[in-house]
């Protein structure tokens, strides 16, 4: 049995300043960094083998943060496969000015639609059509090797993950809430199964 360890960046300086931020490289906050040192103090109990983050500082510096707490020295790879959706023409844009903007409607589908983009990025399909390839072939044949891994990523790359190993459908995952560095754990058989899903 193997088991793998998912979760989502702390608060980042645009997460507080309610705007678009996708693929911009921006830092944790003070709050953020504390955060990731939760996610810590919940990892103390588990064993890795391997840690994987994106390549944006905000999901490394979580996972640097949150193995420093647990104590972790763990072996870990950075991979832009993983990064947050681009939000395209909207990043950098303040949530509400571009809600004005545009009008609610248009937003929310931009936000929480499975396959439509906002202009010149990412729906939450293609997030998962180089999230899903990625884990496949890089992560799950260590899984099955019985291979205890960690990844800090983004809300989105991680729904595009649960929706993939959860069995979830487009619409179930839009729904599902990833809060700021909370771990949810998987518990997995020899062909990754899920024995058991849940937040620690």
């Amino acid at each position: 049995m193997a088991i793998l360890i998912i979760f989502r960046h702390g608060q980042s300086v645009w997460n507080l300043e309610n705007k678009f931020t996708g693929w911009i490289d921006v830092e944790l906050t003070e709050k953020g960094m504390q955060e990731a040192r939760n996610a810590g103090e919940k990892l103390k109990p588990y064993h890795f083998d391997l840690a994987y983050a994106s390549g944006l500082k905000r999901a490394q510096q979580t996972l640097k943060l949150a193995l420093e707490v647990g104590q972790k020295i763990v072996p870990t790879e950075y991979n832009d496969a993983l990064n947050e959706r681009m939000y395209g023409d909207l990043q950098g844009l303040d949530k509400t000015e571009t809600a004005k903007k545009y009008g609610d409607d248009q937003v929310k589908v931009w936000r929480r639609s499975y396959d439509i983009p906002p202009p010149n990025g990412e729906s939450l399909k293609d997030t998962a059509d180089r999230v899903i390839p990625y884990f496949k072939s890089e992560i799950e044949p260590k899984l099955k090797a019985g291979k205890n891994i960690v990844i800090a990523a983004h809300g989105n790359s991680l729904r595009a993950l649960i929706m993939y190993l959860e069995k979830m459908t487009p619409k179930e995952i839009l729904e599902f809430e990833i809060g700021t560095a909370v771990p949810r754990l998987y518990e997995l058989d020899s062909d990754l199964k899920v024995l058991k899903a849940d937040n620690i």
